[in-house]
């Protein structure tokens, strides 16, 4: 009996570690405001998804995380109103189904959009 609920125990425990190994591909992201201003209607689109938020203050990050579902590869764009009430609109890399890392995305006060990703498999 002692044996069997060690067998059982021991069963659990690789269970377990083998889920906590597994784990699913996700890009993090982070929108980086140094504009000079505050930037509004801030909206990230890619491979057959999006997400945004109403606003990032100058000098604020906004902190977000995706999985690129798509069965194709496609840019990354940004779309956002800056302090300036006009409406700017970057493109930025290719991303690919299965890619993980980080992408951050930074905005200046000209309305310029610079993307650093560190991703995997590179794209």
């Amino acid at each position: 009996m002692i044996r069997l609920k060690a067998l059982s125990i021991a069963a659990a425990l690789a269970v377990c570690l083998s889920l906590a190994a597994c784990h699913s591909p996700y890009v993090q992201t982070d929108i980086v405001n140094h504009s000079g201003g505050t930037v509004r209607l801030v909206e990230v689109d890619y491979p057959d998804a999006s997400f945004g938020t109403q606003k990032v203050s100058d000098g604020a990050t906004y902190h977000y995380h995706f999985k690129i579902l798509g069965p194709t590869p496609g840019p990354v764009k940004i779309t956002f109103t800056g302090a300036d009430n006009k409406v700017h609109t970057a493109t930025g890399p290719t991303l690919k189904p299965g890619q993980q890392g980080t992408l951050t995305i930074t905005l200046d006060g000209n309305g310029r959009v610079a993307w650093f990703p560190k991703l995997n498999p590179p794209s």
